[in-house]
């Protein structure tokens, strides 16, 4: 009922700007938190950053805060992360996902897209 579709992944050289977008559908989606999570190869999934789409800031992993962004758009149905200052160690698989509840854990979050990959290079 809910679909999510990563977007915007590449190579990037460290320091640079890359603006991933997590495309959506569902009934639900707007009363719904938004996460991003990134998973590194031989690591496990890392939260990155959600965000609830009725309102609220966004709430950030301490090693993007300041850098990353997460936003929403209600037109589109996206939700998007604004990387800055991008460094190798961002390097990753990204991907968003859809819960009812605020978490900082995969296993809370009920849907999630096929990933997309950001390769940072030093």
């Amino acid at each position: 009922q809910v679909q999510l579709v990563e977007s915007g992944g590449g190579l990037v050289q460290a320091g640079g700007s890359l603006r991933l977008s997590c495309a959506t559908s569902g009934r639900t989606f707007r009363s719904y938190y938004v996460a991003w999570f990134r998973q590194a190869p031989g690591k496990e999934r890392e939260f990155v950053a959600f965000i609830n789409w009725s309102g609220g800031n966004g709430y950030y992993a301490d090693s993007v805060k300041g850098r990353f962004t997460i936003s929403r758009d209600n037109a589109k149905n996206t939700v998007d992360l604004q990387m800055n200052s991008l460094k190798p160690e961002d390097t990753a698989v990204y991907f968003c996902a859809n819960g009812t509840r605020p978490a900082v854990v995969s296993s809370d979050y009920y849907y999630w897209g096929q990933g997309t990959q950001v390769t940072v290079s030093s």
